[in-house]
């Protein structure tokens, strides 16, 4: 794997430090099919369709190139979305499995951190990194993106500085509506 930016470098600091080789269901590489999708300013929200399996989403694709950060919710248990950040590596994945767990922290413009648990992923046949955020609060996280401009993501690094990206939440409120409202629509 090429190192060509600041997040392939915390990458592979990230692999360095704690390897786990656990093995998970590949659900990131399978390719939905796209339907209803609407912008809204930085944000879009989509219906994603495979068979008779759907799932609704919010996400911001304007940040960075290589980068988005999504919400996530599937009928019958919309009251469990789940955020997940996805990157684009330089070439497809051999394997799925968890690279690392690092402390997180998030925060929406100046509001209180949120302290979280980021589960670094790779999928087999795809070509994205995916971090998984452990949230005891992820609805409070969910209402304060609504009504934010920045939504902050930390990673600890061990002894190395923490890693930063930020999101801009322009049209996460009108996003994150929609996909709801849909996900309890179909549920």
């Amino acid at each position: 794997m090429q190192l060509t930016s600041r997040f392939y470098t915390a990458l592979a600091w990230a692999t360095l430090g704690t390897t786990l080789l656990l093995s998970l269901p590949s659900a990131h590489a399978v390719s939905y099919n796209v339907t209803d999708d609407q912008r809204h300013d930085h944000w879009q929200s989509m219906v994603l369709t495979l068979g008779d399996e759907r799932h609704f989403r919010a996400v911001e694709t304007h940040s960075y190139a290589d980068a988005t950060l999504s919400v996530n919710a599937t009928p019958g248990v919309c009251d469990l979305p789940w955020l997940e950040m996805r990157v684009t590596l330089g070439e497809i994945q051999g394997e799925s499995r968890t690279v690392n767990l690092v402390p997180a922290r998030l925060r929406v413009d100046e509001r209180e951190r949120v302290y979280s648990v980021a589960e670094f992923i790779t999928e087999r046949a795809d070509d994205g990194f995916y971090v998984h955020f452990y949230l005891d609060d992820i609805h409070q996280l969910i209402a304060d993106m609504g009504d934010g401009e920045q939504i902050f993501l930390g990673f600890d690094q061990g002894e190395r500085d923490p890693w930063y990206m930020t999101f801009s939440l322009e049209g996460a409120g009108q996003a994150l509506t929609r996909m709801q409202r849909q996900c309890k629509h179909a549920s």
